[in-house]
């Protein structure tokens, strides 16, 4: 199969092209100018340079399987503004899948985001796909809009589409700002490791099960053209922040200290988060 990537030097998409190349898939990815990937490559894919705005038909006539990770503000949600997530999750994003489905593309992976649910994720005790999406910030809300395009999209086009939404993503190549590889470092260093009081219920999962699930969805029977298709993606397991924060301490034989109620809760913050699986 020939797949198109977007993304491809990101967290997520990283994961996904190691994987995808390395089951035999011919794999055609999108990067920025300077930008690589956050994990090592065994084998490199075939680079196209530029950005969601500038890819050029010829390059997606002969693809497959469209698979799409690139987001704006992911990385860092607090500080993405609303121009910019829309410019780039919806508008941009959007031309580039009418571009891929007049060139023929048929099948489409979109990477959503949990944080579509916003605040209807504390009125389920697991979040179906069906539940109203209630984001809460910029990123949040242009993920959401993004999904509701992509509704559109397959079924004025009839394509195949499947949009996931991974819930707690962790793993290697996670920006170093973020809560594991901080804690990660903080472990490995010897040092304390100041955090919220870890009451937020979260459903974690390695990116390296995310990653394989996208693969898994690119051969999958069950999308119909036409009918888009909704998947959480995690484990159906309810675990505490300072829950998963103790076990990877201990992983990763922590000497410091868990300081917990330290650093106060993010603006807005949901206190649960786990999905319905399907």
């Amino acid at each position: 199969m020939r797949i198109f990537v977007t993304g491809g030097t990101g967290f997520i998409g990283s994961h996904f092209l190691v994987q995808a190349l390395a089951a035999g898939h011919e794999v055609v990815a999108l990067r920025r100018e300077g930008s690589r990937p956050v994990i090592p490559f065994p084998t490199e894919p075939e680079w196209f340079i530029g950005d969601l705005e500038n890819v050029p038909e010829d390059s997606l006539s002969a693809c497959d399987c469209f698979v799409h990770f690139a987001s704006h503000g992911v990385t860092d949600p607090a500080g993405a503004t609303w121009e910019d997530c829309f410019r780039w999750n919806v508008t941009a994003s959007l031309k580039l899948w009418l571009k891929a489905a007049d060139a023929g593309v048929k099948r489409f992976l979109i990477c959503g985001s949990c944080f579509e649910y916003g605040r209807s994720g504390e009125r389920y005790e697991f979040i179906p796909t069906t539940a109203p999406l209630e984001p809460t910030a910029p990123y949040h809300a242009s993920k959401a809009a993004a999904t509701a395009a992509a509704f559109g999209l397959c079924i004025d086009k009839r394509v195949e589409m499947a949009i996931l939404r991974p819930f707690h993503v962790f793993g290697e190549g996670e920006a170093m700002g973020r809560f594991w590889p901080s804690l990660r470092r903080a472990a490995l260093a010897g040092e304390n490791f100041p955090m919220s009081d870890g009451t937020q219920i979260r459903d974690f999962i390695a990116v390296e099960e995310v990653a394989a699930e996208f693969l898994r969805q690119t051969g999958c029977k069950q999308i119909v053209p036409g009918q888009p298709f909704i998947k959480n993606c995690g484990r159906g397991i309810p675990q505490t922040l300072a829950e998963f924060a103790t076990e990877q301490w201990q992983k990763f034989g922590g000497t410091g200290t868990l300081i917990k109620g330290i650093v106060p809760m993010r603006r807005n913050e949901i206190m649960r988060f786990v999905p319905e699986l399907t």
